[in-house]
């Protein structure tokens, strides 16, 4: 058997590996509405109205970034992986999240 690593908190940059800018400027809030609904306890109707715990749009050193905790894992292994798949798709640069940031 294979053993995965555990999954951890991290932020996904607004700038790209080679230095660009992420585009829509509004990329964050996009992707964290996206993520609206994986919450603790069911979704509900008004879930898409606020952004989940575990997916938060911000700001990190100036650039816009999307904080991902990594107990959405636990509540849906799909969704933490799109984001890692997200970030990775478009070549953003990647941070561990401090503990202060995760929560």
């Amino acid at each position: 058997m294979i053993d995965t690593p555990a999954p951890q908190s991290f932020v996904i940059l607004g700038v790209t590996r080679d230095g660009r800018q992420f585009r829509p400027s509004d990329w964050a809030e996009r992707l964290c509405g996206v993520m609206s609904s994986f919450r603790p306890g069911a979704a509900h109707s008004q879930s898409h109205l606020g952004y989940s715990p575990y997916v938060a749009p911000g700001l990190h050193d100036g650039l816009r970034c999307v904080q991902v905790d990594a107990r959405i894992h636990g509540l849906e292994p799909m969704a933490y992986h799109f984001l890692v798949g997200f970030a990775r798709d478009n070549e953003l640069q990647v941070i561990s999240a401090s503990p202060a940031e995760s929560g």
